[in-house]
């Protein structure tokens, strides 16, 4: 993984396969296609995107949030999901459908996570997920999470209940 800067001083990180960079308004038509898809959507915290303005609505709170450390998930010059840091120390991501099952997410964030413990003063990150979602408790658990306790009835989206299982990563000790 390489990490580089732009004039703007936002990190750019470079895995093998991915570029991990702030989201640009020429995201939104890949986003909206990430965020619209009810595969990628049905653990999320809202409903499908219904029209780009609520992709646009995201995209220009992603553009401007600052420091940067929720970031695209840019594959061939193409916006195929968002990873990184969702709120004060927890992390969430989201990968379009077409790209799921190929390691991606978990290279995105074996990048992402350095960077967030170098550049933050986190003690650990947490993450909160739908109990029924196992795609994302495997990565979770490939990158050193553990579950620390569930609970019910924790979101109420189109109508549904749905559960929280919450993950956490220490801070990597200090090298002697």
């Amino acid at each position: 993984m390489t990490t580089s800067t732009s004039k703007s001083a936002d990190p750019v990180l470079r895995t093998p396969r991915l570029t991990l960079r702030r989201a640009r308004q020429t995201d939104l038509n890949d986003l909206f296609a990430v965020f619209s898809d009810p595969r990628a959507m049905q653990y999320w915290s809202t409903l499908p995107h219904a029209d780009r303005s609520v992709t646009q609505d995201r995209l220009d709170r992603m553009m401007t949030h600052q420091p940067l450390g929720y970031f695209v998930i840019d594959r061939d010059g193409r916006a195929i999901g968002c990873a990184g840091l969702y709120d004060e120390g927890e992390v969430g991501f989201i990968l379009h459908p077409d790209h799921w099952q190929q390691g991606l997410m978990t290279e995105a964030m074996q990048a992402i996570i350095p960077y967030l413990f170098a550049n933050h003063d986190f003690d650990r990150l947490i993450a909160d997920i739908d109990p029924r979602n196992a795609g994302s408790a495997a990565t979770l658990r490939k990158l050193g999470f553990h579950e620390t306790h569930r609970a019910a009835r924790t979101y109420f989206i189109g109508g549904v209940w749905s559960d929280s299982a919450y993950y956490a990563l220490p801070r990597p000790a200090a090298p002697a």
